[in-house]
């Protein structure tokens, strides 16, 4: 065949029909015009072929029985299906666009209760366990200045305790630890429990945490054997059977165990702290609705507190409370009590972390799909294009082949053919 662009290009389509060879033929008759013998008839084998090609699809109008078939598949099949691929394109864009919204929404819920965890516990997210282990040094400076702030409760004590005085009738002791606190501050529960300081302090051994980043290698260490060692003979004698009385009670004066701990950090003083602030909260709170009554004449005028000393009080206690209750106090005071809290909260922090990779990863994927099947729907809009150009152009030419059988006369073809 010759290397002649046009043949090239109708060749190239997936159907060939009759006006496809019919429009061959021309072209050969160009290229093949120096094969021509003085009979007229053509020499090229090539041109032979494709006049018998159209000679057959001639015979008895075959070509447009054909032509017919293949304009209706068009219309009936083949467009609309093009068509529905096309909305299911730009449907499933939608979609991954809508999914793309959803999942940044949930990423930037789940970034800013992260962000969150990290502001109230002080992290940056590179290694969260040993930040939380190193965060515990900062509990005794939290705790002193708690301990400042529980000496202004001072006059809410002294107010509660002369409140209790007038109702009881006699002196009572109300909230003993709060007001020891007050006076004291943060000493350790040896002192608090026994009313002195201790000779030394031996505080319990901190727990110890796993570095998940450094790799142990668990090797038996048997160490250096001494054959020379010599063995001491149990013979089942004990002290209390020889007569000597061993004491096996604390040394007095040492500070150990939990009475080593001071009375914020210990978690038994420490539970008694927060009840008695609540307490004390909560008698505020009524004396001051009793107070803006008028049936609290009589133990006001005994009183000399008025209504906005006991708002301040009150104010002064909130903050108190907001600060031994404060999240970061309380993660890092079971952070050093506990050694499966911080692998909790580590694991907690870990999810939170993996969640925001796993919807910014969802983001780009979703999208990836949408901008292929934006990509999908316009090839198939330009195949839907050619397809619809080249069905207008064979409705075309079966309208001039009918009209040439019945003298020229107008040809229209109606129906579906119109719509497109």
């Amino acid at each position: 065949m010759p290397q002649h662009p046009e043949i090239a290009q109708l060749l190239s389509g997936a159907y060939i029909n009759y006006f496809h060879c019919v429009r061959i033929v021309e072209i050969l008759r160009e290229t093949e015009a120096d094969t021509k013998n003085v009979f007229g008839r053509y020499g090229s084998q090539r041109m032979k072929d494709w006049q018998e090609v159209v000679r057959l699809y001639e015979k008895e109008n075959l070509f447009l029985a054909e032509a017919a078939h293949l304009l209706i598949s068009n219309v009936k099949y083949e467009i609309p299906s093009l068509k529905k691929q096309i909305a299911k394109c730009h449907q499933n864009k939608q979609e991954c666009e809508k999914r793309a919204t959803d999942y940044a929404k949930n990423e930037n819920s789940a970034r800013n209760e992260l962000n969150t965890m990290y502001k109230q516990l002080g992290l940056s997210g590179s290694n969260v366990k040993r930040e939380l282990v190193e965060r515990v040094a900062q509990l005794p400076a939290r705790y002193s200045q708690l301990a400042k702030h529980v000496a202004t409760l001072q006059s809410a004590l002294n107010y509660y305790g002369s409140f209790s005085q007038y109702v009881f009738g006699h002196e009572t002791a109300v909230l003993p630890l709060l007001k020891y606190i007050s006076e004291r501050g943060n000493t350790t529960t040896y002192e608090w429990l026994f009313g002195e300081k201790p000779l030394s302090v031996e505080e319990p051994p901190p727990p110890t945490f796993e570095d998940e980043n450094q790799v142990k290698d668990e090797e038996i260490d048997w160490g250096d054997i001494d054959n020379n060692v010599s063995y001491d003979i149990d013979y089942g004698i004990t002290l209390e059977e020889s007569g000597i009385e061993v004491d096996n009670e604390e040394s007095v004066g040492v500070a150990s165990g939990k009475n080593a701990l001071t009375v914020l950090d210990n978690p038994d003083t420490r539970e008694q702290f927060i009840n008695q602030l609540l307490e004390l909260e909560s008698f505020l709170k009524i004396r001051l609705l009793e107070m803006q009554g008028e049936s609290d004449l009589l133990v006001t005028s005994q009183l000399s507190e008025t209504t906005q000393g006991v708002t301040a009080m009150l104010d002064c206690l909130q903050l108190t409370t907001q600060m031994i209750l404060d999240p970061a106090n309380q993660h890092l005071h079971n952070i050093k009590h506990s050694p499966r809290y911080v692998d909790s909260l580590t694991t907690n922090v870990e999810h939170k972390q993996g969640l925001v990779e796993k919807m910014v990863a969802s983001q780009k994927a979703v999208r990836e799909q949408a901008q292929e099947a934006s990509q999908e729907a316009r090839q198939l809009q330009d195949k839907l294009k050619l397809v619809i150009d080249k069905t207008k152009l064979l409705q075309s030419q079966i309208e001039q082949e009918i009209s040439k059988k019945y003298k020229n006369r107008p040809v229209n073809l109606m129906g579906g053919i119109s719509a497109i």
